[in-house]
C-alpha cells in the first residue's frame, strides 16, 4: 500500500480515538485513563510479537527510544489533560500548530530558510488560531492573552514541543537505527506503561489514592479497550508510513486528523461555535501542509 494511504488511515483512526478519549476523560482523569489505555495497549501488543520482532535490536536504538518513549508519553498526558478541560474543537486544532513551531526552531536554532510558502503557512496558521480562541465581543488582542493566562493552552504548547522532538526520532528510529515499525511500536507500547505506572505511583504518593480500576462504569472499560485497539493501529500505520516517506509529509497528512476529529467531534459534544471552529481549524490544517 502507498505510504499517503497508509498515512490518511492513521488519520482516521487517530481523529476516531480523539472523539472517544474526550467521551472517557468526562468520567476519569487525563493520568488515570493514560495508565489504563497503555495497559490494554501493551497487553494487546503482545500478540504482535514473533520470532522476527526483535531481530534489529540493538542498545544504542533502545537508549533513544527510551528518552523519545519519555518525550512522547509526557505530551500524551499533557494532550489528555487539556483535551478534558477544554473543547475538543479548541484542543486539537492547536496540536497542529506544530509544522509552525518544528520551522521556527529550525530557522532560529539551525538557520534553515523559510520560504514564502512557508511564511503563508504561517500566516494562515496564526489566523486559524486567532479565530478560534476569539470570541464574541472581546477585544482584538484578547486571544493572545490566553496563551499567557490560561494553563491549559501552557500544556498544550508544552506538548507541542515535545511531539515536535519527538517525530525527529521517530524519523531516526525507524532510518538510521532501520528498527522495524511493529518492532518499534511494541517496544514504545511497553514503555509508555513502564512510564505512566511511574507517574502514576508519584501520583498516588501525593494523593493517597491507589487503586486504578475502583469504581470505573463497564461502559467506560469498553471504550478504553476500544482506544487501546484503535491506538494501536494508528501508531502502526504511522510507523509504516514514516519508514516509507519524510517525516513531514506523513506528519502532514497525519494532522488531517484534527480536521475530521472537529468536524465530528464539535457536532456529537454539542460545543458552541460549531462553523467558525470548523473555519479556524481549516486554516490551521491548510497552513501546515503548506509548511511542509
Amino acid at each position: 500500500m502507498e505510504w499517503y494511504w497508509l498515512a490518511l488511515l492513521s488519520a482516521l483512526l487517530s481523529a476516531l480515538a480523539a472523539i472517544l478519549q474526550k467521551k472517557v476523560l468526562f468520567e476519569i482523569s487525563a493520568l488515570r485513563f493514560s495508565l489504563i489505555v497503555s495497559l490494554f495497549v501493551a497487553v494487546f501488543s503482545t500478540f504482535l510479537i514473533n520470532n522476527q520482532t526483535f531481530t534489529f535490536f540493538s542498545i544504542p536504538s533502545f537508549i533513544v527510544l527510551i528518552f523519545k518513549s519519555i518525550l512522547n508519553a509526557s505530551a500524551f498526558l499533557c494532550i489528555m489533560i487539556a483535551l478534558k478541560n477544554l473543547d475538543l474543537s479548541r484542543t486539537l486544532p492547536l496540536l497542529a500548530t506544530s509544522p509552525m513551531i518544528i520551522a521556527i526552531l529550525a530557522y532560529i536554532f539551525l538557520g534553515e530558510s523559510l520560504t514564502n510558502l512557508e511564511i503563508s503557512g504561517m500566516f494562515l496558521i496564526v489566523a486559524g488560531t486567532y479565530v478560534l480562541e476569539l470570541k464574541s465581543n472581546e477585544k482584538i488582542l484578547q486571544p493572545l492573552k490566553i496563551y499567557i493566562e490560561s494553563k491549559f493552552h501552557k500544556i498544550i504548547l508544552l506538548a507541542l514541543l515535545l511531539m515536535s522532538v519527538s517525530s525527529v526520532l521517530d524519523k531516526l528510529l525507524l532510518t538510521n537505527f532501520k528498527l522495524p515499525p511493529v518492532t518499534f511500536l511494541i517496544l514504545q507500547n511497553y514503555m509508555f506503561l513502564i512510564i505512566f505506572f511511574i507517574f502514576w505511583k508519584i501520583y498516588c504518593k501525593k494523593s493517597g489514592k491507589e487503586n486504578l480500576f475502583s469504581g470505573l462504569p463497564r461502559n467506560v472499560i469498553i471504550l478504553i479497550i476500544v482506544i487501546a485497539i484503535v491506538t494501536i493501529g494508528y501508531r502502526w500505520l504511522q510507523f509504516e508510513s514514516t519508514k516509507i516517506a519524510p517525516v513531514g509529509l506523513v506528519i502532514s497528512i497525519k494532522r488531517l486528523s484534527v480536521l475530521f476529529a472537529v468536524l465530528i467531534g464539535a457536532k456529537i459534544f454539542k460545543e458552541e461555535n460549531y462553523f467558525r471552529k470548523v473555519v479556524a481549524t481549516l486554516l490551521i490544517v491548510a497552513g501546515a501542509l503548506m509548511i511542509y
